[in-house]
């Protein structure tokens, strides 16, 4: 009953927020994407979470989009909005690890929680706290904008059997895997979406990872890379809404709730369309380009990867305190979650799988 109660006045509240009555002062807000307009479903979390604020503020709270086409900055959005040229941004949070290592955690990291687990601890296990810690130094907030799920581990002109089969291999990978890569004797890049086919089918790279099917399917990787590699790398991305602390702290609080409400509910729905999108396009890939070869890096090679990728952990956490703090707090959190999830996902898929043999 009280869980009843708790929806109706929610609603009730939400309803309230949508009279103009109640939310009577005029703002008009600009977000800037690191994606393309058309880059969907990345670009559908900013773009639904401004339909939904401008619906529930009665029409009084505006944002417009901006994709990248537009600013021209796809790896600017952090600064941007810092500056005040935007007053909330959507990006993904590793890719500021050159301005601070830290930041990699709250997107993803190689050999971590999925994003039922990362959700977890963001929401319910500190995680929150110590992601506006990081980024209050910038006078910004931040805020979890959707979540991509496992991701491929990339496409490769050749089969990878070996570590030997990485060395000198030309890929573009970003955040701490393209780290991991690197010290594998990858010659590691990060080219913008907009570049990755054209380098690819160029020679100018000779492997990358993008997303997963939904995504994939439509940069037409397959066409030129055949070897589809299971992932490792990123099992949970969670982009990013970067909001502009001053002006948030302008609004009236019923926009500061109508924006965080229309935030996580944008954030889940892209979590969902990317996960619907990935299986009609993975449907799709097996029926019309049966050339595509899922594989699975080799156990040697993997073993290096969570080898090397222990050495980074460890070789930040030993001169950055707050890198070590969120170490800590994820490595704690996924080794108590983990124990769940074993039980429960994991063994339901696995044993549902071996019924249908």
């Amino acid at each position: 009953m009280k869980s009843k109660i708790k929806v109706l006045v929610f609603f009730t509240m939400l309803c309230l927020m949508a009279s103009p009555a109640f939310a009577a002062k005029k703002v008009k807000w600009k977000l800037a994407m690191t994606w393309s307009s058309t880059l969907t479903p990345f670009a559908s979390a900013p773009i639904q979470m401004a339909k939904m604020v401008e619906e529930m503020s009665g029409g009084n709270f505006v944002i417009r989009v901006e994709g990248s086409e537009k600013h021209k900055a796809a790896l600017g959005i952090l600064d941007m909005v810092k500056g005040g040229q935007y007053d909330i941004g959507h990006s993904a949070a590793y890719y500021w690890k050159g301005k601070d290592i830290s930041t990699v955690f709250f997107c993803t990291v190689p050999f971590g929680m999925n994003a039922d687990e990362q959700y977890a601890w963001l929401y319910y296990g500190g995680g929150m706290e110590l992601m506006a810690k990081a980024f209050s130094k910038y006078k910004v907030l931040s805020f979890p904008g959707g979540n991509s799920g496992v991701q491929m581990g990339g496409w490769f002109k050749k089969e990878i059997n070996s570590i030997e089969d990485l060395k000198g291999l030309k890929m573009r990978i970003p955040g701490l895997a393209g780290e991991v890569f690197a010290k594998l004797g990858v010659n590691v890049t990060n080219i913008p979406s907009g570049e990755l086919y054209t380098s690819l089918d160029r020679g100018t790279i000779d492997a990358l990872e993008w997303v997963g099917p939904a995504m994939d399917i439509k940069m037409g990787f397959h066409k030129i890379a055949p070897y589809y590699y299971t992932g490792w790398h990123e099992p949970a991305t969670e982009l990013q809404f970067i909001v502009n602390q001053r002006e948030y702290e302008k609004l009236p609080a019923e926009y500061k709730a109508i924006l965080k409400v229309a935030m996580k509910a944008s954030s889940m729905d892209m979590y969902i369309e990317n996960y619907a999108g990935s299986i009609d396009a993975w449907d799709k890939m097996q029926t019309e380009f049966p050339n595509i070869k899922v594989k699975e890096f080799p156990m040697p090679v993997l073993k290096a990867m969570k080898k090397a990728a222990n050495e980074i952990y460890d070789a930040y956490a030993a001169k950055d305190a707050f890198f070590k703090e969120v170490l800590e707090s994820q490595r704690a959190y996924m080794k108590k979650a983990r124990a769940w999830t074993a039980i429960s996902e994991y063994n339901y898929i696995k044993t549902s799988m071996e019924l249908e043999k």
